[in-house]
C-alpha cells in the first residue's frame, strides 16, 4: 500500500537550518522489508556531521534523508519477510546509507535484518535511545577491549550518550570508569551516573598525569576516545603500558597524528563491527537486555523534541550543553 510520510530531508550541506520536513511518497514494503510506524527517533552526533559534510561518507544531494536509529511499531510486512508481524514493537538499528534509508520520518520501510524486537518493558523513547550508544560502548569495551573487573577505563566526552553508556557498561563489569569532561558543572552528575573519578580538562595539570594519579600510576588499560584530532597523541599518554587506545569518533576533525609512545595498540572502532556480525550482535543484545532488566544500564535521555522541531533538536545537539541522549518523538 502506497502512502505518504512526513520525512526530514536536506538539499545542501550546512547547519541545522538546512533540515526541512516534507511529505514523501512511501510505497509498500518490498521483499524482506517491514513498514514501521515511527514513534521516537534517537539523535546522534554522527547525523549532525553527516548533515554538515563532516561524516566519513557524503550525503547524496539534493533531497538527502538522515538518521539511523528509531523505535516504533510494525504496520506492514513485505513479501517473504519472517520474524515480524503487524503490531510488533521494534527498534530500528540501521547500518544503511542515510541519504536513501534515513529514519527521521513518521513511517519508513526498513530491511527486517535491521529490526530488533522491543521488550514490553521498554517504551519507545527508551528504545530509540538505547541501541546505538550501548552497542558502541559494549562493542568497544567488551568485544574489542576485553574489559575486565578492576580495569581502569578513561572515557572522554563522558557526558555524551556513548560516554554515559560506557560508564554504565564499565560499572556493570566491575571496572573503574574515569570520566573526562570539559565542563566542571557536569562533574557531580557524572559521579551520580557511576563514574569512579571525574577529571575536568584544563584543571589540575596535564590530563595523562592525572589519569595515572587516580589509577595508581599505571594509566588506563583502555582509553575510549571520541575526539581524535591533534590532541590524540597526548590522550594516548594516558594508556597503560599494556593497554589499548580505542578511537570511535572524531569530534575534532583535524588530522590526528599517530601517537609515538610505543608500544601502543590503537583501534579505530565503528559500531558496524557489532551490528554486521550476528555473533557479536547476539552477545551485545544479551548483555544490554540483561543490564536493562537489572537496572544497571539505563539510558539517560536529557531532552525530547517533537519531529516538527527537528531544527531545534539539532541546535541543542551541537550546543555542547547536553547531558545524555536527545530523542525526537513523532505524533500521529
Amino acid at each position: 500500500m502506497t502512502t505518504y510520510a512526513r520525512t526530514v530531508r536536506f538539499d545542501e550541506l550546512g547547519g541545522p537550518d538546512v533540515l526541512r520536513i516534507e511529505e514523501v511518497e512511501l510505497p509498500g514494503p518490498g521483499p524482506g522489508e517491514v513498514r514501521v510506524r515511527i514513534e521516537a527517533i534517537g539523535i546522534n552526533r554522527a547525523e549532525a556531521m553527516f548533515r554538515s559534510g563532516g561524516y566519513y561518507y557524503s550525503p547524496t544531494l539534493p533531497g538527502s534523508r538522515i538518521g539511523f536509529e528509531a523505535a516504533g511499531t510494525v504496520e506492514e510486512v513485505g513479501p517473504g519477510t519472517t520474524g515480524f508481524a503487524p503490531g510488533d514493537a521494534v527498534c530500528v538499528v540501521s547500518d544503511e546509507e542515510m541519504s536513501r534509508h534515513g529514519v527521521y520520518a513518521e513511517r519508513v520501510n526498513v530491511a527486517a535484518r535491521l529490526l530488533l524486537h522491543r521488550p514490553g518493558t521498554i517504551d519507545a523513547v527508551t528504545g530509540a535511545a538505547v541501541w546505538t550508544t550501548y552497542l558502541t560502548a559494549y562493542g568497544a569495551l567488551v568485544e574489542v577491549g576485553r574489559l575486565r573487573a578492576g580495569d581502569a577505563v578513561m572515557i572522554n566526552a563522558a557526558s555524551s550518550g556513548v560516554g554515559l553508556a560506557a560508564i554504565q557498561v564499565a560499572g556493570q563489569l566491575g571496572a573503574v570508569p574515569v570520566a573526562v569532561t570539559r565542563s566542571a558543572g557536569k562533574a557531580a552528575r557524572l559521579l551520580e551516573a557511576g563514574a569512579a573519578h571525574v577529571l575536568v580538562e584544563g584543571e589540575g595539570g596535564d590530563l595523562p598525569g592525572r589519569v595515572r594519579e587516580v589509577t595508581g600510576g599505571r594509566g588506563a588499560r583502555i582509553v575510549l576516545d571520541a575526539v581524535a584530532g591533534p590532541g590524540l597523541s597526548e590522550t594516548a599518554l594516558a594508556v597503560a603500558p599494556d593497554g589499548l587506545l580505542i578511537v570511535y569518533g572524531w569530534l575534532d576533525p583535524r588530522p590526528a597524528p599517530l601517537p609515538m609512545n610505543w608500544p601502543l595498540t590503537v583501534h579505530g572502532f565503528t559500531v558496524d563491527l557489532v551490528t554486521a556480525d550476528p555473533g557479536r550482535l547476539a552477545r551485545a543484545r544479551a548483555f544490554i537486555e540483561a543490564g536493562l532488566r537489572a537496572g544497571t544500564l539505563a539510558p539517560v535521555v536529557e531532552r525530547t523534541f517533537d519531529l516538527a522541531d527537528i531544527v531545534e533538536a539539532h541546535r541543542h545537539l551541537e550546543s555542547n550543553t547536553r547531558f545524555g541522549k536527545i530523542v525526537v518523538t513523532v505524533r500521529h
